[in-house]
C-alpha cells in the first residue's frame, strides 16, 4: 500500500475497528515514517507498518524509525526478512510476513514470526503469482497453529466470510480501500481503479523494470493493465537499462497518468466504485457475519 496508506488512512482503518498499516515505500524517508507514523497514532488504537525486507537491508534507517514508533504490528517480507524478527519482537512488536507458497510459510515458521499472512496470486501489489488465495490459506492451516491471515481477492464481506469459515484469523486486505477518501491516491488514479473490472489487473515486473526501484525479479506485483505494461512486456531486461522507457515511466508516475504509471490492485478490483470513507468500507467487511450465518442455516445465496 505504499503511495496509497498514509498516517490519515492507516488513522481511519484503526479508528474504524480495523487494524491499519502504514505503507513505507522504498523511496520514503525516515523522517516520512516518524511524520506519518505519528498521524496513525494520533487516535490511540493500535496499527501497523509494512516494510520490504529487500529495502531495509539497504535502508535500515527505516527499521531504526519504526523500533522508535513502536507500531502494533510490522509486516516484513520479500527478502532475508529473518535477521529483522528478533529486534522487533524483542521491542514488543508483533510480526507478521507475507507467504506465497507453502515453502515461503515454512521459512516464515522457523524465522521466528508470530502471524503468517497467505498472500494468493489474486492480490495486489507484490508478492508471488504462484498459488490462489483459497489453497494456499488451506495448507498452510494446516502447517502450523500460528494465526494466518488471509489476502487476495477479497473484495467485500463474502470473501472475508469465505477466509474466515476456512479458519483464517482475519482478513488481509488492500484493493479495497484504494479509493478512499482518506487514501492518497490522485484522483485520475482513484477513477482508473473505479472503471476497471475483475479482469483489468496483470502480474508481471514490468514497472519494476522501468522503476529501477531495486525490487527482486522474484517478486513481481499485480497492477492494472495499460499501454506502458503492454509496450513493455517480454521485454523487462531490455528495460532496466532503456533510460527513455525509465523516463517515460517516471514522468508518467509524476503526472499520475493511468496509461503509463503503475497502479497496483487485485483482483477484487471490480467491486469498486466511488469514494467511501474508510469506515464506509469497514462497515460493509463488518456484515461478513450474515453470510457465515446463512450458510450455517442453509439457506446462503
Amino acid at each position: 500500500m505504499a503511495n496509497v496508506s498514509g498516517g490519515k488512512l492507516t488513522a481511519a482503518i484503526s479508528a474504524a475497528g480495523g487494524l491499519g498499516m502504514l505503507g513505507a515505500g522504498s523511496a520514503v524517508t525516515a523522517d516520512w515514517i516518524r511524520t506519518e507514523g505519528a498521524i496513525a497514532a494520533a487516535g490511540g488504537k493500535p496499527y501497523g507498518i509494512g516494510l520490504m525486507a529487500w529495502s531495509v537491508e539497504h535502508r535500515p534507517e527505516h527499521l531504526e524509525a519504526v523500533l522508535e514508533l513502536k507500531p502494533a504490528l510490522v509486516s516484513l517480507s520479500f527478502g532475508d526478512y529473518a535477521p529483522y524478527v528478533e529486534p522487533l519482537r524483542q521491542a514488543g512488536i508483533v510480526v507478521a510476513t507475507q507467504a506465497g507458497t507453502v515453502a515461503d510459510a515454512r521459512a516464515a515458521i522457523t524465522a521466528g514470526v508470530d502471524v503468517i499472512v497467505a498472500r494468493g496470486a489474486e492480490a495486489g501489489g507484490h508478492g508471488r503469482n504462484a498459488v490462489a488465495t483459497l489453497p494456499l490459506l488451506q495448507a498452510i492451516l494446516d502447517l502450523t497453529d500460528l494465526p494466518v491471515l488471509a489476502g487476495g481477492g477479497i473484495s467485500g464481506p463474502r470473501g472475508l466470510a469465505a477466509v474466515l469459515a476456512a479458519g483464517a484469523a482475519g482478513g488481509w486486505i488492500g484493493t479495497a480501500f484504494l479509493t478512499c477518501d482518506e487514501a492518497l491516491t490522485s484522483e485520475p488514479v482513484r477513477q482508473r481503479v473505479i472503471e476497471a473490472d475483475e479482469t483489468a489487473t496483470v502480474y508481471g515486473t514490468v514497472f519494476d523494470a522501468a522503476s529501477r526501484a531495486g525490487w527482486p525479479d522474484e517478486f513481481g506485483g499485480r497492477a492494472l493493465r495499460n499501454s506502458y505494461f503492454e509496450t513493455w512486456q517480454g521485454r523487462e531486461e531490455e528495460l532496466k537499462t532503456d533510460d527513455a522507457g525509465h523516463a517515460e515511466y517516471v514522468e508518467g508516475t509524476r503526472a499520475a497518468d493511468p496509461a503509463r504509471a503503475s497502479i497496483y490492485a487485485g483482483q477484487g478490483v471490480g467491486a469498486l466504485s466511488g469514494r467511501p470513507t474508510a469506515a464506509e468500507v469497514l462497515d460493509g467487511f463488518a456484515t461478513y457475519r450474515t453470510y457465515l450465518q446463512a450458510a450455517l442455516n442453509g439457506d446462503a445465496k
